[in-house]
């Protein structure tokens, strides 16, 4: 059955202006999203595809393009506009990114980057640099993947430092299995980025494990370690 078909009442768009967006399916919510069906398939068919296909909607966020289109009754360009629709969604909730701004605690900085980190399949290690008053010069998205001391060097994170002129940097990377426990490799690394970091004269503030919810600090866990 095609959505025009649907009585008014069952149709997504009117059931948001009659009840409101946050008493919307998933399901509805797609639809909304995908505009149209294709030949054989509505648009509610298609986000039911989707729904069922990913198994949960949390998923969705972490699903590529290819396999996404491959999905009946998506193809490229609804998965274009599902894709866009989610990275839409998750810059709004967050902490909008911009120089100068202040980056005290790490409280804040996971405040402000956490977003980048929200079920992630792969680890993703990112390097944040300050200037003297602990305020954002920039940050970089330096390695994906597999994360140990062969794919992560620090010579790649002060390499960037030194370009914007950072006067320290703070590190984060995400576990995507949602442990926060640092592995023996983290531990190696943050040592690592720390001895170079006081060789160069920029020191590390802080490595930040995150699975985009709740965070581990290795200053708060690891003092002395940042003070020898």
């Amino acid at each position: 059955m095609r959505i025009k078909d649907l009585p008014q009442t069952e149709m997504p768009r009117e059931r948001l202006l009659q009840y409101g967006v946050e008493n919307l399916s998933n399901a509805d919510l797609l639809s909304i999203i995908l505009r149209s069906g294709v030949k054989d398939y509505s648009a509610k068919d298609i986000a039911l595809n989707i729904l069922k296909q990913t198994e949960s909607i949390n998923n969705l966020g972490t699903i590529g393009i290819r396999e996404l289109s491959n999905i009946r009754g998506v193809g490229t360009i609804k998965a274009i506009t599902i894709l866009a629709a989610i990275e839409l969604g998750k810059r709004v909730t967050s902490y909008e990114i911009v120089p100068k701004m202040r980056l005290s605690s790490v409280t804040r900085v996971h405040e402000v980057f956490s977003s980048f980190f929200v079920n992630l399949k792969q680890e993703k290690f990112m390097a944040i640099y300050l200037d003297t008053k602990k305020c954002l010069i920039s940050y970089k998205i330096l390695f994906v993947g597999t994360i140990d001391q062969t794919t992560i060097h620090p010579r790649e994170i002060f390499n960037e430092a030194l370009k914007v002129h950072a006067s320290s940097i703070i590190v984060m990377h995400n576990h995507p299995s949602n442990d926060l426990t640092p592995s023996n490799n983290d531990k190696i690394i943050t040592k690592q980025i720390i001895e170079c970091g006081k060789i160069i004269g920029i020191p590390l503030i802080d490595h930040i494990i995150t699975n985009g919810e709740e965070y581990f600090s290795f200053y708060d866990e690891y003092l002395e370690d940042f003070k020898k």
